[in-house]
């Protein structure tokens, strides 16, 4: 037992000698803060582009309903998923659409208009 005290003793003696400087030495260090970057906001003509494409989406749609190239509970979804975009634009509109925030709405955009293309060839017993 004392053998490993006489080891342990000097462990925990440098520990907190070590403790007791480090934070002296951390207010004397520089401090250096990068500068943030800051998020480049969408231009107006862009955000005008966006609203374009969700409501074009939407007419895609009902048009596709009425030309019965796909079903009403497909229609059904295809619109619960337009109106799911145009939620988060409205949401991401308020503080200013961002780069990254009208990428995403873009990539669910196009997600929608491939899903829409799909139900049109889908081939499960309607015209098309």
């Amino acid at each position: 037992m004392r053998k490993i005290a006489r080891l342990i003793a000097p462990a925990l003696v440098a520990t907190l000698a070590f403790s007791a400087v480090a934070p002296g030495m951390a207010e004397a260090a520089p401090r250096y803060d990068a500068p943030r970057q800051q998020a480049a906001h969408v231009t107006p003509k862009r955000e005008a582009a966006i609203r374009a494409d969700i409501a074009g989406l939407r007419a895609q749609i009902d048009r596709a309903a009425t030309r019965r190239t796909i079903s009403q509970r497909e229609a059904a979804g295809l619109r619960r998923e337009a109106a799911d975009i145009q939620r988060l634009h409205t949401a991401y509109a308020r503080g200013g659409l961002n780069a990254r925030e009208m990428e995403t709405l873009e990539r669910r955009i196009d997600k929608v208009h491939v899903a829409l293309r799909g139900e049109r060839s889908d081939r499960n017993g309607h015209r098309g």
